[in-house]
């Protein structure tokens, strides 16, 4: 169903509009299904930096993709969506930024668009999903992240990229958040994450066995069928092996096998948004590591455009 598209939100300063957009997208949000923006920042990053290239480089890569998906039998050709371009934000705390980011992600919910946020650093995650809950109270929150993220703070900021899943907790009203397969984190944060039930999988032996973490997935997704879901994928979930374009490599992580067990599971759920955070392109000269970043992207598209 076409949505009619208030001129003073094309018009407005929330979006930086040029540059390069994701293969096969519209300019014009009018009659689409997915709004699919960008977050060029990483102001918190606490090892090596860079994050905030990674939303042109997953747009510039994405034309070495096909548009259809084999394992998910759906083709971005048959899905109108939009990239709106870069959140206009500022220099400097992530206080402003992260506020930037809610806004932003209320114009894309108030044009019935979901939103896809491509990142930047972790720590915009809690603007988009306080966003998203307001318009969802039921919302469940599913990570995938090397790290917990669970920290109060870190070197002095609240909202830093390693406190990204304590922020959320605090705007999620279910505080319904499964993180899968962390595998890296101080003594407080898995003795937490082992103690609150939200911990599903727990590698890195699991690397070696997708069928198993799987249906750990199946298991601990099952009763959120129906439910509202936001999916946050931090890139460092993935082995360094086989993306090591990020600002906070952990070996022991998990391979494009891994992540299409949960697709199969998502087809059975109500995705409502999602964000895909933490690629530093700089850091892998090869590409590859913006490419998969760029593949992961097609697959939430495909799934939020998808969506009942």
């Amino acid at each position: 169903m076409s949505v009619p598209v208030p001129q003073d939100l094309i018009d407005s300063d929330l979006f930086e509009r040029d540059g390069a957009i994701y293969m096969g997208s519209r300019r014009d949000p009018d009659g689409c299904r997915v709004g699919l923006f960008g977050v060029p920042y990483d102001g918190t990053t606490s090892f090596r930096p860079g994050a905030r290239f990674g939303p042109a480089a997953i747009r510039e890569v994405s034309n070495g993709l096909e548009t259809y998906d084999p394992q998910l039998n759906l083709d971005l050709e048959d899905l109108a969506f939009v990239d709106l371009g870069a959140v206009a934000i500022p220099f400097g705390a992530p206080e402003p930024v992260v506020a930037a980011v809610g806004e932003a992600t209320r114009a894309v919910l108030e044009l019935g668009l979901r939103p896809l946020m491509l990142g930047g650093e972790h720590s915009i995650s809690s603007g988009a999903v306080a966003a998203v809950a307001a318009r969802y109270p039921e919302l469940a929150l599913v990570q995938l992240d090397a790290h917990a993220d669970l920290r109060q703070n870190w070197l002095g900021a609240r909202h830093s990229h390693a406190c990204a899943m304590r922020r959320c907790l605090e705007v999620l009203p279910s505080a319904d958040l499964l993180q899968v397969a962390i595998r890296s984190g101080t003594r407080e944060e898995f003795e937490e994450l082992r103690r609150s039930g939200r911990l599903v999988g727990q590698g890195p032996g699991l690397s070696l066995e997708p069928e198993r973490l799987q249906a750990e997935l199946v298991a601990a997704l099952g009763p959120l069928r129906g439910r509202p879901l936001y999916l946050t994928v931090d890139l460092d979930w993935f082995d360094p092996a086989v993306l090591p374009g990020t600002g906070t490599p952990e070996p022991g992580g998990y391979h494009w096998g891994h992540f299409a067990g949960l697709l199969e599971e998502l087809r059975h759920h109500h995705l409502v948004a999602a964000d895909v955070v933490e690629l530093a392109p700089g850091l892998d000269p090869s590409g590859v590591s913006a490419v998969l970043a760029a593949k992961v992207t097609r697959s939430l598209l495909l799934l939020l455009g998808q969506a009942q």
